[in-house]
């Protein structure tokens, strides 16, 4: 097993490279990301997970791009996606870069809050898991947040879109990790 700290030094380091794009990208973009309805980032995550499954299938991509890009944007769209649920829906659109990355960091910051309550519960169990098995899993609570979405939020007993989200992320950054960790073993 893996000792925590050193866990977190590969997440946290997985994080800042997302964290990294999303200001590089905010400095080109603006916010424009904000016209997306939360349904509209479910929708982006799910193609880029269905990306990666599908080059996990054939084993071939068309397009010059590896999985690693697409796994942080998962991060970053699910981040962008717990931005915009805090947010009133006739809150501007235009937001500064400074609020847009001090919002971003704080959905960073719960998310990784929770990564650490379940990584203690649950002994950092998707150390042993493959890559594929996260991208599942994102699909999996990708399918329940379109659910929710349909039934306007509500749930009788489940976790809300939140929760799926920072589990979406998280899933997401185990991927990472487990990918630099392949590259450094060859």
């Amino acid at each position: 097993m893996e000792d925590l700290s050193h866990t977190i030094d590969k997440y946290d380091n997985a994080l800042n490279r997302c964290e990294t794009l999303f200001k590089k990208k905010t400095a080109d973009y603006g916010t424009a990301w904000r016209i997306l309805r939360t349904s509209s980032l479910t929708d982006q995550i799910f193609i880029k997970a269905n990306r990666i499954r599908t080059i996990q299938e054939v084993e071939v991509a068309k397009v010059d791009e590896g999985i690693t890009p697409e796994f942080i944007g998962i991060v970053n769209y699910s981040l962008m996606a717990l931005v915009q649920l805090e947010l009133p829906p006739d809150y501007t659109l235009d937001l500064p870069a400074e609020e847009a990355n001090e919002r971003f960091q704080n959905a960073s910051k719960k998310t990784r809050e929770l990564m650490l309550n379940k990584n203690h519960d649950y002994g950092e169990a998707w150390r042993d898991m493959r890559v594929s098995s996260l991208t599942d899993l994102i699909l999996m609570k990708l399918l329940r947040v379109k659910q929710i979405e349909d039934n306007q939020g509500k749930t009788i007993v489940s976790e809300g879109i939140d929760a799926n989200y920072m589990d979406i992320a998280n899933y997401a950054l185990f991927a990472l990790i487990l990918l630099s960790e392949q590259t450094d073993a060859k």
